[in-house]
């Protein structure tokens, strides 16, 4: 059973957790669509090729914007059968610069619940992906300075946050996580033998998705938006 009393640290996934993200991404694989869609049959094939090679670069690449744009190269190259030009390979460049600096849009109610929570926990940033743009996100973002900790880690599973944890000596009872991505922010914390709170966002990156199953046993809290957490935490 949930037990805000014994929370002490509490630790905020960044991406479609505190600002938007997943529809960036979103857009950019729509504005690739159309650049590569003379060489297309059907322009959803792009899609499900893409998502391909987003799953077998994780591995080299890491998440992130980075290793997106260079999936994104290696989809058109294939689909295309080597007939793309360099015009086009810089245009998908161009969006991945975009992408990187695209303006840090903070979702509803997060600046005013952030500042609040910050007066009753120990905050922390608790984020995958590309070191230098999630720190440079989290340095635009207007908020930074509400954190303790921050931690930009490669993968998020049981071992990460055990070893996070550890690191920051940090009793499981005391460590409370919340985020949008059940994969990444729910079940691996929960395995880990700490609290976590979901709140979802409207878009899901298909590599975040996990079955229902995996987390049959386990109990967590779903919330609607950063506001709530607020009250559910110091109100009871």
């Amino acid at each position: 059973m949930f037990d805000s009393a014994t929370i002490k640290y509490l630790a905020l996934d960044a991406d479609d957790t505190l600002w938007m993200n997943e529809p960036i991404f979103v857009r950019t694989q729509d504005a690739c669509r159309k650049i590569i869609g003379k060489y297309l049959a059907d322009p959803k094939e792009m899609d499900s090729k893409l998502y391909e090679y987003e799953k077998k670069n994780l591995r080299l690449f890491g998440y992130g914007i980075k290793g997106f744009m260079l999936s994104m190269i290696e989809t058109v190259i294939e689909l295309s059968s080597g007939k793309v030009n360099g015009t086009e390979i810089q245009q998908i460049i161009d969006l991945g610069k975009e992408m990187l600096e695209h303006p840090v849009h903070l979702l509803e109610t997060v600046e005013k619940s952030v500042k609040t929570l910050s007066e009753h926990f120990v905050l922390m940033v608790v984020t995958k992906g590309d070191l230098f743009d999630q720190e440079n996100k989290l340095a635009r973002s207007g908020i930074a300075d509400y954190f303790q900790i921050v931690e930009v880690v490669s993968e998020k599973n049981e071992v990460t946050y055990r070893s996070l944890l550890q690191r920051h000596n940090i009793p499981a009872e005391q460590f409370l996580m919340v985020g949008n991505s059940l994969k990444s922010d729910v079940l691996p914390v929960l395995q880990a033998g700490a609290q976590a709170i979901h709140i979802p966002y409207h878009t899901t990156w298909e590599l975040e998705k996990v079955s229902e199953h995996k987390l049959a046993d386990y109990t967590y809290t779903e919330l609607g938006r950063m506001s709530e957490l607020v009250d559910f935490l110091l109100d009871r």
